[in-house]
């Protein structure tokens, strides 16, 4: 069966930080088989990149809205990236960075 690959950049905005934001950001994404990073923004936002099937990821942006328990979302920005837009080192796993 073919499955379509899609992947996303992704900016969170509200309480992210000092939550857990990327910790369960992680947990999602690994639980949908996602692949890619998430880090802090100096800025206090939270990105990353993901990549996956395109229901999974669909599912995973919805995710994104609802955060951790102690979150507060307010704005979650989604880019699609296509083909040669995608980051040469891409992880295999979905990686926290610094």
């Amino acid at each position: 069966m073919f499955f379509m690959i899609k992947t996303i950049s992704f900016l969170v905005r509200g309480r992210v930080q000092g939550v857990g934001f990327r910790y369960w950001t992680q947990r999602q994404a690994e639980d949908l088989g996602l692949t890619g990073w998430v880090r802090n923004d100096p800025d206090g936002a939270v990105q990353g990149f993901a990549r996956g099937q395109a229901a999974r990821i669909d599912v995973f942006r919805d995710q994104l809205w609802r955060g951790p328990t102690y979150a507060n979302v307010t704005h979650v920005l989604i880019d699609e990236i296509h083909g040669d837009q995608v980051p040469h080192h891409f992880c295999a796993g979905f990686e926290i960075r610094p």
